[in-house]
């Protein structure tokens, strides 16, 4: 079924989709500079990370090729990278071997419910504006901690945050990248953020801001890394919520790429459903055991993949290219570990602005509707927790339609997902 990809029937050829392939890629390939870079803050291998990045793309956009026939890629997710770095490594001091053990827990949970349906549940069962709401806080919580690495933001004793000195030449470079980003974006340049982080890092070797090592060099070990997640450590009842809010962001995370994609690329059926919907589950959970096995945070289906769509990539076999280029940019880790914090960060911010568009689908007309969703994106850069940030936006959203006399509009799940979250704010 999948192997063969049904090219005719879907109305494109093998040139569209190898063309696809690669326009997914220039759209995503930014990650194997940005997801090292953020991972590396834990004390993990950077050289390793690059390797563990580009496999668990290269191998999880395959298999969903494969498995599931659709024109979408995958790797590790931002925003999942940063609860992981930021969050549960950085704030909590939780081991990042028990943070992968987490992470691989969550994947069996996804898997799970993916095979048993239950996701269907939870995700019906879950709001609107609060999965906007949710897409949007991430977004918040990544502009936040890239407009930190570029220096525009800085702590301050008095107002919490205040404006850095944005004359420094790392936070003006940044500031461009940025500016260069949204330009080429603009123009319809797939490869705006990847020109973006290239330019920018080049831009600071004369100012010995940069320090290039190089192009192409055989991969570096991956062995500092892998398999080293903890298990029996994540299975410790303190790290249940980090399990949880794995789970729950890249099932919601997921669930609004595989409609955003579908939608875009004509694959949805008419009463809104979408063929294949398990083998598409199935694999992105895969692609989240298959990333903390590799040593890196959950690998997630990405929404730049609508780029290759745009491209005319109708069927698996671009999801099939755009893997093997990830596994061929394993050969220019030099490349990719000359780039600096000031470089990628730019687009942590870039990506926070497409993420934040999330709030222009909620429903304005409704308080009950609006205010949970917007406190749920607001919550998450100001508690500087993604799993906060939910907790708070479920207690709000249920507490609000409660006392409007709409408690029948909440659902079991989020009854769930609040009374968890009260018990934890309760006992933290």
């Amino acid at each position: 079924m999948a192997f063969s990809f049904g090219l005719r029937e879907a109305g494109t050829t093998v040139r569209t989709e190898l063309l696809a392939g690669l326009t997914t890629w220039l759209a995503m390939v930014y990650i194997v500079a940005v997801n090292p870079g953020i991972l590396a803050t834990t004390g993990m291998d950077h050289g390793a990370l690059f390797v563990a990045t580009c496999l668990g793309a290269g191998i999880a956009s395959i298999a969903m090729g494969l498995y599931a026939n659709y024109p979408l890629a995958l790797a590790p997710g931002m925003g999942l990278n940063a609860y992981f770095a930021f969050v549960v490594v950085g704030g909590m001091k939780v081991p990042w071997q028990i943070a992968l053990g987490a992470v691989f827990l969550s994947g069996l949970l996804f898997l799970a419910v993916s095979l048993l349906r239950v996701r269907e549940w939870l995700i019906n069962r879950i709001p609107l504006s609060l999965k906007l709401g949710i897409g949007a806080g991430i977004g918040l919580f990544l502009a936040l901690i890239g407009l930190e690495n570029m220096g525009v933001v800085v702590a301050d004793p008095a107002t919490l945050v205040t404006l850095g000195h944005v004359g420094a030449p790392r936070t003006l470079l940044g500031c461009a990248g940025f500016v260069i980003m949204a330009a080429l974006a603009a123009r319809g340049i797939s490869a705006a953020v990847l020109i973006g982080i290239l330019g920018t890092a080049a831009a600071g070797i004369p100012l010995g801001l940069t320090t290039y090592q190089g192009i192409v060099a055989l991969p570096p070990s991956i062995a500092p890394i892998f398999m080293q997640m903890d298990i029996p450590g994540a299975l410790g009842l303190g790290v249940v919520s980090i399990v949880l809010t794995f789970f729950l962001v890249d099932v919601l995370d997921n669930a609004g790429t595989l409609i955003a994609t579908t939608h875009r690329a004509g694959l949805m059926l008419p009463d809104g459903t979408m063929p294949r919907l398990q083998q598409a589950l199935t694999a992105d959970s895969g692609g989240a055991i298959l990333g903390s096995m590799l040593g890196t945070s959950t690998v997630t289906s990405y929404i730049e993949s609508v780029a290759g769509i745009q491209a005319g990539g109708r069927t698996g076999l671009t999801a099939v290219v755009t893997g093997m280029l990830f596994l061929a940019t394993l050969f220019f880790a030099p490349l990719a570990t000359s780039v600096p914090s000031f470089a990628t960060a730019p687009a942590l911010v870039f990506v926070a602005c497409l993420m934040a568009r999330a709030l222009r689908d909620v429903n304005w007309d409704d308080m009950t509707d609006y205010l949970p969703a917007v406190v749920t994106a607001i919550a998450m850069p100001l508690t500087f927790s993604i799993a906060a940030g939910i907790g708070v936006g479920f207690i709000v959203h249920a507490a609000v339609k409660t006392l409007a006399g709409r408690g029948r509009e909440v659902g079991g799940a989020v009854w769930l997902i609040a009374a968890a979250s009260a018990a934890r704010f309760a006992i933290q």
